[in-house]
């Protein structure tokens, strides 16, 4: 079984919409993998909240079938975590489970 997690830290919307959303949605859509997760960790979380272009991708992607998930030590930091979920973000500590997909063979994209 293929699956790829796909860690989004990067501040520049310019890479989101160009690469990481377009692969994580046609990944999906075209079947490339059989399990996508999106982890916006740091200031994509920031993004996510407060830019409704980047959280309206978000909601395409949750619709399209990805996993999206947010860093819940960053996002309670940020002050972000309510409105993170608001936006359908399943919001959880993300450490022991971006070591354990790791392990387990998950493929790792990093934007």
């Amino acid at each position: 079984m293929d699956k790829v997690f796909m860690i989004l830290s990067s501040a520049d919307m310019v890479v989101h919409e160009e690469l990481s959303f377009k692969y994580a949605f046609n990944a999906v859509k075209h079947s490339w993998m059989d399990e996508v997760r999106v982890i916006l960790w740091g200031p994509t979380e920031i993004m996510a909240a407060e830019n409704e272009d980047f959280a309206e991708q978000v909601r395409i992607l949750i619709a399209g079938g990805v996993e999206v998930i947010a860093c819940k030590a960053c996002s309670d930091g940020f002050g972000v975590s309510e409105k993170l979920e608001e936006v359908g973000i399943k919001v959880q500590y993300v450490g022991t489970l971006v070591t354990e997909m790791l392990k387990d063979g998950w493929y790792q994209l990093t934007f």
